[in-house]
């Protein structure tokens, strides 16, 4: 599916005058025929009066950096891009199936809070008031933390913010059946499947880049590597959606609570040997 931005289309404004000046010409018109009893400007002008309110239909105000996916009779039509007020097929109708998802992230969805009262008894409504307008902004998502375990068996608990926005708005609405949950769905299976290349601390014998040498690399010291990894797995995976990932950072690190408090004691004790073997080294160096 290949986008087609409608630019012929910014002309809202000269309609609306137009369908306001042809409503009170109806309405003089019935007046004019209700004074001197003439059907033939009555009848005109009640159809025009009761029918206007579908070519009207057409008028569509967008914001900036939003997009408006249109479809008409079941076709791909266009999108609407950047502010303005246009004027398009009044039988053309918005999709977007990501509309009322709701994720864990930033400028995700619109609500507006409506409160009533019968009696006693008070309900709160929320109202969705995003319609199916695209934001083309930059949003971060951020999952759940998640349990990997690393290369070396040793179960992490890992927390990722993937800050990301659409880029292609025909391929975010038609090729994937909802975008916003298909991204939260990839960025867990990327980082699931380099997670497990990497150790949480460094370890001997370990390769990491696949080139078959052992590295130093580990989840802890060589974070930016990581995160540029993730990165670039989630890219591929997402390109067939038309979202671009801006940006991708490990938000929370940490051994799993079952084995902690073990890894916690292995630390001080390497503390520990390596504080001797320094004192060691210093007084047969001074001998």
């Amino acid at each position: 599916m290949t986008e087609k931005i409608l630019t012929n289309k910014k002309h809202g404004m000269a309609m609306l005058i137009f369908f306001l000046l042809l409503m009170a010409a109806a309405i003089v018109m019935v007046v004019i025929g209700a004074m001197r009893n003439i059907i033939a400007l009555i009848l005109p002008g009640i159809v025009i009066l009761c029918f206007i309110w579908i070519p009207m239909m057409g008028l569509k105000i967008l914001k900036p950096q939003e997009a408006l996916v249109l479809t008409l009779f079941g076709h791909y039509y266009g999108t609407l891009k950047g502010e303005g007020y246009y004027y398009v097929n009044p039988f053309c109708t918005g999709v977007n199936p990501a509309a009322k998802t709701r994720l864990s992230q930033s400028g995700d969805v619109k609500t507006l809070g409506v409160k009533a009262t019968t009696g006693d008894n008070t309900t709160s409504i929320e109202v969705d008031t995003t319609g199916k307008k695209l934001s083309l902004k930059i949003m971060t998502l951020s999952n759940n933390r998640q349990k990997i375990n690393d290369c070396l068996g040793n179960p992490v608990e890992i927390g990722i913010a993937v800050t990301w926005r659409i880029i292609d708005t025909a391929k975010a609405v038609f090729n994937v059946d909802n975008y916003k949950e298909y991204l939260s769905l990839q960025c867990d299976s990327a980082l699931r499947n380099i997670v497990r290349l990497y150790p949480y601390d460094v370890a001997p014998n370990v390769n990491t880049t696949g080139d078959g040498v052992a590295d130093e690399g580990s989840l802890r010291g060589s974070s930016e590597i990581v995160v540029r990894r993730i990165k670039e797995e989630i890219q591929k995976r997402v390109n067939e959606a038309g979202l671009e990932i801006v940006e991708a950072r490990i938000t929370y690190l940490a051994y799993a609570p079952e084995i902690a408090a073990v890894m916690l004691q292995r630390q001080q004790a390497s503390a520990i040997i390596d504080a001797r073997k320094m004192i060691v080294d210093g007084a047969v160096g001074m001998v």
